[in-house]
Order: structure tokens, then C-alpha cells, then sequence
């Protein structure tokens, strides 16, 4: 009878070790996973980031490929394709997103964002327009303003980029495209305001110091303005300024302009000097 009672005993001990065991190796298995997504999100990241886009694109292929339900994986696949300059592969894949469970407002900020890239103002209308009015952000509203620029809807294009402005700390972008969009009007002192501000808020984007360079040329203001240059964005600036005179039929001062880009130039600036050659050739 005793023997029986340790045998129980015995065997009862084993079950409880057993069903110990188990639970810890759950438990092992629940931590282990946890890690694994921090690492997968960890690693998402540096992928959106830092990663060399093409290299994104095809982790986040082969992610969504192995785990479809995924919504941030596809949405990871997406933003990679835009990253890599391939927006009209990226508008099929922000429509998948946004037909998933847990779609945002912003994935339709991002497939307006694509389509915007890839030319597709009618498309990107469209979706800006299943955005609710209450859903202001900055990315919305920039969008918002050049798809009415691309509509030639300039009422609604001020309004819009003026309510960018006020929703970022960093304005210079918006100032550019603002400005950009006056340019294109035909409105170069409204442009040649907005582009200064622009550069002054970042004096670092050539793109706007270009664009006020264009307005001022428009205006037969054959001067550089006084923003920071170094010495190969003043030879590209002259070569734009050069080029803006020539095209208004003053040539003597677009050869001049051409000269001088290139004196300035710190190496060898074959399209001005291209240029040069061809001026003096028509004239010659």
C-alpha cells in the first residue's frame, strides 16, 4: 500500500514538472516572439529610413509575400516604392492599404502623395475628396494646394498652401512650391517675395534660389540676388539668368551672363559653355 502512494506520488510529480515545464516553454515562446517582432519593427524602420530604397522594396515584397495580413508591411511596401522613385508602382499598393482593415486617413494622404508623383491630379483629387474636411494635417493641405495649382484653381491653391504654412515648423518647402506656383502665373513679384522668404527660412535649397533667379530674370532684373552661394551654385545661377535674358531677346546681356558663369565656374562647365558656343555661332 505504501509502495502504491510513493508510485502516486511519483507519478503525480511528474505530471506537476511536466505542466511546469510546458508553461515555461510558452512563456519562452511568448518573450521570444515579442523580440522577434521588436527586431521586424526595428529592422522596418531602418528599411523606410536609411536602407537604399530598392533594397526596401524588395525586404517589404518578400515580407508581405510571407505574411499578407500585415498591414504595416504593406504599408512599409509602399512608402519604399515612392522612396525609390517608382510612384506608379506604388499606387496599386497604397489601394491595397487603404481596402485593409485599420486604414488611416494618412495612407490616403500617402496614395494622393503617390499619384500626385506620378502625374495623376485627377486620381489624387479624387482621394483628397474621401478625406474628411476635419483631418487637417500639413502633408493634406500641401497636397491639397498643388493639386488645385495643377487645376489652375488659384484661389484655392493661396488658401491651401496658406494653411500648410501655418500647421509646420519648417516652411521652406511650401514657400518654394508657393512660390513656384506664382512663377508659373505669371506673377514674378508675389514669387520673388515668397522664394526670398524661402531661402531665408533654408539657405540651403538651391531649387528655390533657382526659381528666384527665373522670377527676377522675368522681370529683366539681370542681377543675382543677395543670398548665399558658393561658387558652383553662382556659375549655375548666372547660366539660369543667362539663359532667362536670351529668351526675352536680350542676348548681348545673355552672352555676357554666360561669360561670366563660366570665369566663375569651378570646373569646367560644359552646358554653359555649349551654350556660349551656340550663341556666338547664330551670331557669327
Amino acid at each position: 500500500m505504501r509502495h502504491r502512494f510513493i508510485v502516486s506520488l511519483c507519478i503525480g510529480g511528474t505530471l506537476v514538472l511536466s505542466a511546469c515545464g510546458a508553461n515555461d516553454q510558452s512563456r519562452v515562446d511568448r518573450r521570444l516572439q515579442d523580440v522577434n517582432v521588436i527586431d521586424e519593427t526595428n529592422l522596418s524602420d531602418v528599411m523606410l529610413t536609411v536602407a537604399d530604397p530598392n533594397e526596401a522594396v524588395s525586404y517589404f515584397r518578400r515580407s508581405t509575400n510571407e505574411k499578407p495580413d500585415r498591414i504595416d508591411l504593406k504599408r512599409g511596401l509602399a512608402a519604399s516604392l515612392v522612396r525609390a522613385q517608382r510612384p506608379t508602382e506604388a499606387i496599386p499598393e497604397w489601394r491595397k492599404v487603404i481596402a485593409m482593415e485599420g486604414a488611416t486617413n494618412d495612407d490616403r494622404v500617402e496614395l494622393a502623395d503617390a499619384q500626385i508623383r506620378a502625374n495623376d491630379f485627377d486620381g489624387a483629387r479624387e482621394t483628397l475628396n474621401t478625406i474628411p474636411p476635419t483631418f487637417e494635417t500639413f502633408k493634406r493641405y500641401r497636397l491639397e494646394a498643388i493639386s488645385a495649382d495643377a487645376a489652375k484653381d488659384w484661389k484655392k491653391a493661396d488658401a491651401f498652401y496658406e494653411t500648410a504654412l501655418g500647421l509646420t515648423l519648417t516652411p521652406a518647402g511650401v514657400l518654394n512650391n508657393w512660390g513656384y506656383s506664382k512663377l508659373t502665373r505669371g506673377d514674378f513679384k508675389g514669387a520673388e517675395r515668397l522664394l526670398t522668404d524661402s531661402i531665408r527660412q533654408d539657405p540651403n535649397v538651391f531649387t528655390a534660389k533657382n526659381n528666384l533667379v527665373l522670377a527676377r530674370g522675368a522681370q529683366r532684373n539681370y542681377t543675382l540676388p543677395v543670398v548665399p552661394m558658393d561658387q558652383t551654385e553662382r556659375a549655375k545661377l548666372l547660366h539660369t539668368l543667362a539663359l532667362t535674358a536670351i529668351k526675352q531677346g536680350d542676348v548681348k546681356t545673355g552672352q555676357a551672363l554666360l561669360k561670366e558663369a563660366i570665369a566663375t565656374s569651378p570646373q569646367h562647365f560644359e552646358e554653359a559653355t555649349r551654350s556660349l558656343r551656340a550663341l556666338e555661332g547664330k551670331n557669327g
